[in-house]
């Protein structure tokens, strides 16, 4: 019997990535990091700043997300997020420019305590990818 199960990553402008047999996924929830498996409870819940790893046989795949929501329903993994970009094409100039956006939202007193976590959170993030 199959351990495996269903994922399909969509950003507003297409359907990023779609794939058959992952046997486990981690996602960057607000509750921590989140893993999934075939036959996990259904789920919804919303993404922070973080690092997707997708396990399909001995192959890992890291993705970068700003944000999102992750669905877990009969074995199929969806996640809809707004910017979504491949650890292995990592530009540095992006990170370092993301970095740098981030850092002059967080110095404006007009933002919340909610949207300070997350832009941090994002920081740090993005720095540990910088450093790779």
């Amino acid at each position: 019997m199959s351990e495996t199960f269903n994922i399909e990553i969509v950003n507003p402008e297409k359907s990023f990535l779609k794939k058959e047999n992952v046997s486990e996924v981690v996602v960057p929830a607000f509750e921590g990091e989140l893993g999934i498996l075939k036959d996990h409870i259904s789920i919804i819940s919303f993404l922070k700043p973080g690092i997707i790893k997708i396990f399909s046989g001995a192959e890992e795949e890291r993705f970068y997300i700003d944000d999102g929501i992750v669905e877990f329903k009969d074995n199929s993994l969806s996640i809809l997020t707004s910017s979504i970009f491949d650890i292995k094409n990592l530009d540095k100039n992006h990170i370092s420019n993301s970095i740098s956006e981030a850092e002059k939202e967080l110095s404006s007193n007009e933002i919340d305590d909610q949207k300070r976590f997350l832009l941090n959170h994002k920081v740090e993030v993005l720095k540990s990818l910088s450093l790779n």
